[in-house]
């Protein structure tokens, strides 16, 4: 069933870059071996308690994402709450099933996904675990009820993710931030975090291969990344966005958008010149 608020991409396959640099087929079949050991680990990292869960999680989330291939790069905050116990409302656009690995390999989050992500074989068991908050897109009744469990959840000092576009997009494309789970943040009267993930090669150049849309299906996704040679994942952390600087959540989600787009562009920008000068720039953490 479909209805307005449903979101819409017009990424699919043409999207995708076919002429990335790829690792041989051991390479390839080392890492899946890889990742699948590390996310079988995930089923105890899960169950540890105490101020050292955190920590671990991190840990064991950048490790996951290394298994598949990609290196993840912070730039800005090497966290999401600036104070510990406030809650805050973590907004991203969204790109590839690799988002959640590189938004948690920050800081492990509670997230907002789509409800078929709970089938996923092994992960969805993992993220589920993790205390992920599920929307069924196709049940626009069950809205409001999502967003008073993010409220509470928010209210309570929780960090909480959500990718604003709805739907997955190229990475190079992007779609407008839809309001409607801003209203959250408003209600709980906290922070707005806004987050941009981007995809590129070791060589700066933007890569679409890892993007998970159209009719791409999670195993033919896994087994394009896992042959890609070089893959980042940038995590630019944008300043807060403190509560009362909108009044509704449209304004709200336009201020979180509007800080993603000036990252985005700029980051354009400086490729270019890194492409000029042939001066490599990175930023770890």
């Amino acid at each position: 069933m479909t209805h307005a608020w449903m979101p819409n991409s017009p990424c699919g396959e043409g999207c995708l870059d076919r002429s990335a640099p790829t690792v041989g087929a051991f390479r390839a079949a080392f890492r899946l071996v890889a990742a699948v050991t590390v996310l079988l680990a995930g089923a105890f990292v899960l169950l540890l308690r105490g101020n050292a869960r955190e920590t671990v999680l991190r840990h064991w989330f950048r490790t996951l994402a290394r298994a598949f291939g990609a290196r993840i790069e912070v730039h800005g905050p090497d966290r999401f709450q600036e104070t510990p116990g406030r809650g805050v409302l973590v907004v991203s656009n969204h790109v590839s099933w690799l988002d959640e690995l590189a938004i948690d390999g920050v800081q492990p989050i509670r997230m907002v996904a789509k409800r078929d992500i709970r089938d996923w074989p092994v992960l969805g068991r993992i993220i589920t675990a993790a205390r992920t908050v599920y929307l069924d897109r196709e049940r626009l009744s069950l809205l409001p009820g999502t967003v008073a469990e993010l409220a509470g959840a928010l209210r309570e000092g929780a960090a909480v993710g959500i990718h604003a576009e709805g739907t997955t997009w190229c990475g190079l494309a992007s779609g407008g931030y839809r309001p409607a789970l801003f209203q959250a943040a408003l209600d709980a009267g906290v922070p707005v975090r806004p987050v941009v993930l981007r995809y590129r090669l070791a060589d700066g150049t933007p890569t679409t291969s890892p993007a998970f849309v159209g009719t791409d299906t999670l195993v033919d996704s896994v087994r394009r990344v896992v042959r890609l040679r070089g893959l980042v994942v940038e995590v630019h952390v944008l300043d807060e966005i403190a509560p009362g600087r909108a009044a509704t959540r449209r304004e709200l989600a336009g201020l979180a958008q509007r800080a993603a787009e000036r990252v985005v562009h700029g980051t354009a920008a400086t490729r270019a010149h890194i492409n000029l000068t042939s001066t490599p720039v990175e930023v770890e953490r």
